[in-house]
């Protein structure tokens, strides 16, 4: 005889109380009678997995609630909003195809397969047909369907694409999402209603390869995004307006300092102004790392096949490599720097008394990237990776992280970069014992802790040779960039046989710390003119003043300030052109140059100079030599 289903459920609820209720009780239900704002929740948790507010509850359990407030309401808002959108481009267009719709980072977005290429005029009338469902508020239903039921289902609707995701499923039964005559396959959860949504923008469309893969139908690529309240959608609104006024693309064009070219895909050619950025910043790099006993080494770009499969790059990483041969013997342009500096270390016996050993390298890597993710500095096919590779004793890891810690933070704050740190642990497909990757994630741990810093865990993203520590920089915008990294490797010395003879006079394993600051040195400059919008400080400007005589008669003593300056080892352009003088020191604004130099007839008989600094509408005029004295302070704080 089939068990008689419970008349009632023991609910326990957010406050620790356990209340019981008739079996088949929703959230919903539960919110109403316990005096929940039920209009401010999204969804709810069950034994802390998310569900919609109007699924039954036939079981005991913990019951809570997700309001728009939170990460996880927020997320739900948007994966609605992409099937409100979804809905709006069938009403629209019945012959689209639909493929996937998740929730992203800032938004959501939806690919489809449609002939007709969708415009900004099309994103505006599918955003207003998404008002009319609004208006609607039709009602978000979730069904459990048997899987078969649910591929005659779209095989009907003639969606091949929900049809090869069904394909790849073994349950029995799937859940589908209704709303009005529309129809997805989706895990959800969703809002109750479409009449829930409404603060929402759609932004752009772009080309998708279905799944990811080149070979496969590049599709339509919808992208919008959504928020709980219209004000959080005109804040974030805003901040994407003044995210284009910094695009680094746009401004290293207008600033002269790289370009991208149809040439060279992924590969971008820096100007001589860009090459004064790269200069400070390696300068910048190398003077750190000097003062902290690191030796600067230099490793080849291509390096035998042999060398790839030993170290692991060959399985893990040969998608994303680029391969040549020489006398018939096959190579690979480097996509990292680790196996060379291990090589290099192979190199005579080392003693532990020549240990820690500190290998750093402004490297140049290839990594082959599909074209449609290529965006600018952020993301290219060849970069300077700043690697350093720190082989030591066991005793050792403790300290050297922490000295690595050290010197990533006092890096960061030069460029008033706040940051947060992510933990990364062991992923699925790597390599090692489980005591090494115990004792690797140890260590992390320690060094982070005993430094009091703070830190989340995430989970199984690790490197695929060890764990390691992630550096998240928050620039100016508030927006996050991963940059520096910290790696305790312990299976690439094992994979190398790597020794050093201890003092018993035994041969033994050191360990590997792999280390990178700026990450890709073309993605810090993207992110720093990003940072700075273009109005880089005196240090790393690529032209630190200009000289603007106020008329012809004044160009003799103009040209006798600029060249006393460059002599002083400043970075500083002559303006001596037939224009007006607002007109040039306007053209020196645009180009974002930190100080203007005015001499007229005053400052040529006085010896003087008068100086605007960028952005500000005060002058002070002093000497040569006091203006050159403020240079130099200024520069050497790196302010």
């Amino acid at each position: 005889m089939a068990e008689q289903q419970a008349a009632t459920v023991q609910l326990t609820l957010a406050d620790g109380s356990v209340r019981a209720f008739p079996a088949g009780v929703t959230p919903r239900q539960v919110a109403q009678e316990t005096g929940m704002p039920v209009d401010e929740l999204v969804c709810a948790t069950w034994d802390g997995e998310l569900i919609d507010l109007d699924r039954p509850l036939e079981t005991d359990g913990r019951l809570g609630w997700v309001d728009a407030a939170s990460d996880q309401g927020l997320e739900v808002i948007r994966h609605s909003t992409a099937h409100l959108m979804a809905q709006a481009i069938k009403r629209l267009y019945p012959e689209a195809q639909l493929a996937i719709g998740p929730p992203v980072e800032n938004g959501f977005y939806y690919d489809i397969d449609l002939e007709r290429r969708l415009t900004p005029e099309d994103l505006e009338k599918l955003e207003e047909e998404m008002r009319r469902i609004v208006a609607e508020d039709l009602p978000i239903r979730r069904e459990v369907v048997a899987t078969d039921e649910a591929r005659r289902l779209f095989q009907e609707l003639g969606e091949s694409y929900k049809l090869e995701i069904l394909a790849e499923i073994d349950d029995p039964t799937v859940s589908l999402y209704r709303q009005g005559e529309f129809v997805d396959l989706c895990r959800g959860p969703h809002v109750v209603s479409t009449g829930r949504l409404g603060a929402f923008k759609l932004l752009n469309v772009a080309g998708a390869y279905w799944r990811g893969d080149a070979q496969n139908k590049q599709l339509q690529r919808l992208y919008g995004t959504a928020f709980p309240t219209q004000e959080g959608l005109e804040a974030y609104l805003q901040l994407l307006e003044e995210a284009e006024r910094r695009d680094h693309r746009r401004l290293g064009r207008e600033l002269g300092l790289f370009s991208l070219m149809e040439e060279a895909p992924g590969f971008p050619f820096f100007h001589p102004k860009g090459m004064v950025i790269r200069n400070e910043l390696e300068a910048l790099w190398r003077q750190e790392h000097i003062r902290r006993g690191y030796q600067e080494i230099r490793t080849p770009i291509l390096l035998s096949q042999e060398l790839w499969l030993r170290s692991g790059h060959w399985d893990h990483y040969r998608e994303n490599m680029y391969f040549t041969q020489i006398d018939e013997r096959p190579f690979a342009v480097k996509p990292m720097n680790c196996p060379g500096h291990i090589l290099l270390y192979r190199e005579g016996v080392k003693s532990y008394r020549d240990l820690p050993l500190r290998f750093c390298e402004l490297g140049l890597v290839h990594r082959h990237e599909l074209s449609g993710v290529l965006h600018g500095l952020l993301r290219v096919r060849a970069f300077t990776q700043d690697d350093a590779h720190l082989f030591v004793r066991p005793d050792q890891i403790q300290e050297e992280v922490e000295g690595v810690l050290e010197l990533m933070d006092r890096i960061y704050s030069l460029f008033g970069f706040s940051y947060q740190l992510e933990l990364s642990t062991r992923p699925e497909n790597s390599i090692g014992t489980d005591e090494m990757w115990e004792q690797a994630t140890g260590a992390l741990r320690q060094a982070l802790e005993r430094q009091g810093r703070q830190y989340r865990v995430n989970e199984g993203d690790g490197a695929f040779y060890g764990p390691k520590i992630d550096f998240h920089l928050r620039d100016s915008l508030g927006r996050t960039w991963q940059c520096g990294t910290i790696q305790v490797d312990f299976a690439m010395p094992e994979r190398f046989e790597l020794e050093y003879v201890g003092p018993d006079g035994n041969r033994h394993r050191p360990v590997m710390i792999h280390r990178a600051i700026y990450g890709s040195l073309e993605r810090f400059i993207g992110i720093l003119i990003e940072h700075y919008a273009g109005a880089f400080p005196l240090w790393l400007a690529p032209v630190q003043g200009v000289v603007l005589p106020v008329a012809e008669a004044h160009a003799p003593y103009a040209r006798q300030v600029w060249e006393r300056l460059r002599e002083a080892g400043f970075r500083v352009e002559l303006d001596d052109r037939d224009e007006k003088l607002g007109y040039r020191i306007r053209q020196a604004e645009v180009q974002k140059v930190p100080y203007m130099l005015v001499v007229g007839g005053r400052e040529a008989e006085t010896g003087q100079v008068t100086v605007r600094r960028r952005g500000e509408r005060e002058q002070v005029t002093q000497s040569l030599e006091e203006l050159v004295a403020t240079w130099r302070e200024e520069v050497a704080a790196r302010r």
